[in-house]
């Protein structure tokens, strides 16, 4: 069986400048370019190696700043990394920025074509499912208006539902159960799993190590960029 999701020694750098630096190329003028220090280059990723069978799913534990996010867009194909490489076999849903992938002035309707074309369906496909979209969002009666009126949580809705209707061969969910009630959240869940029963691989960030321990069969703890521990979530949560 091909892995779904091949991560080999990848590395991710970012600048990072000094507080005194000028934020502006006005301000760097005014200066004369006289107070304008280097960017310094730092590792948000370093060596991170792993693999996701079709069927598995990982779980990514880790503080904030860790780099968990980072490694969830490379995977997504969100940037380029500096080292390593990432290799995805099949198409990719993926909840990374809650409703990023909207515009404020489309209707609920309108963004959810949109992303599922995107996504890779046709329009007729869309069609076909949009029903259900709109449904498990329970949405029935805002779908018409702008996601601008949206609330947080019904733009995570929104947005889950499209991604989980699109059948796709990995899934990739960044912290997006945080958003929204206890009873959705659980209706989310419950869907996940059946995502994952018909061969979909997913990788879920998640602060939860109970979440992490229950539904995954991989556990991955980040720390500072660097894999700390990487195995049977029990093991895994107990060291974190």
């Amino acid at each position: 069986m091909v892995d779904a999701i091949i991560v080999k020694e990848l590395g991710k750098r970012f600048n990072y400048y000094h507080p005194d630096r000028p934020f502006t190329i006005m301000e760097a003028a005014l200066s004369g370019f006289r107070h304008i220090m280097a960017a310094e280059r730092f590792w948000a990723l370093q060596n991170i190696t792993f693999t996701v069978s079709p069927g598995q799913m990982l779980g990514i534990l880790g503080h904030n700043g860790a780099g968990k996010s980072t490694l969830l867009r490379l995977i997504g194909g969100v940037g380029k990394p500096d080292k390593g490489k990432v290799t995805v076999n099949g198409s990719i849903g993926a909840l990374l920025d809650l409703g990023a992938g909207f515009h404020p002035d489309l209707t609920g309707r309108e963004n959810a074509f949109v992303s599922g074309v995107v996504a890779g369906l046709t329009r007729e496909e869309m069609g076909r499912r949009f029903d259900k979209i709109v449904t498990f969002a329970e949405l029935e009666p805002f779908i018409d208006n702008p996601v601008r009126t949206y609330s947080t949580g019904m733009q995570m809705r929104l947005a889950f539902s499209v991604a989980v209707h699109t059948d796709p061969d990995v899934m990739l969910v960044d912290e997006f159960l945080s958003v929204g009630d206890l009873r959705f959240q659980a209706k989310c869940l419950e869907r996940i799993a059946q995502l994952k029963e018909s061969g979909c691989a997913i990788v879920l960030i998640s602060h939860s190590s109970e979440q992490i321990e229950q539904l995954c069969d991989r556990a991955l703890w980040l720390q500072q960029g660097q894999i700390m521990a990487y195995g049977e979530p029990k093991v895994v949560v107990a060291q974190y």
